[in-house]
């Protein structure tokens, strides 16, 4: 794993409560695109259900980033893009399984009109520094 450095209260910048704003790593990046609610089959999981989503979701983020030698702890960046705004509290939950609040990652959350299919609620990407 790699050392990241994270800063959640640069000077003359509000401290947030739901994310860190900077985060520096040196090492190996990793990309993982944004992943949905599909199991391993294919199938959608939690059609309709937010919590449900957003733990299959992270768990795809786990073996994605599992399959480059990274773990939640490499994570520097997530990006959420939901339907619905109100979804960032099962977004929170399941992000909450993964990464403690004292280390969490930048993130952005964007909510968009629609997703690849209507029944994805939502969407989330990660970037991550692993050790070289």
């Amino acid at each position: 794993m790699s050392e990241l450095t994270r800063i959640t209260a640069p000077e003359g910048v509000a401290p947030a409560a739901q994310y860190t704003h900077v985060v520096l790593g040196t090492g190996r990046f990793v990309a993982v695109s944004g992943q949905l609610a599909l199991d391993e089959d294919g199938e959608v999981v939690g059609e309709g259900d937010p919590a449900a989503q957003a733990r299959q979701v992270f768990e795809n983020l786990r073996r994605c980033l599992a399959s480059a030698g990274a773990t939640f702890d490499d994570v520097v960046k997530l990006t959420f893009f939901v339907t619905d705004s109100a979804h960032m509290g099962a977004i929170r939950a399941a992000r909450a399984e993964h990464i403690p609040d004292d280390r969490l990652p930048a993130a952005s959350a964007v909510q968009v009109a629609a997703l690849v299919r209507p029944e994805f609620l939502m969407e989330i990407e990660a970037f991550a520094v692993v050790a070289p």
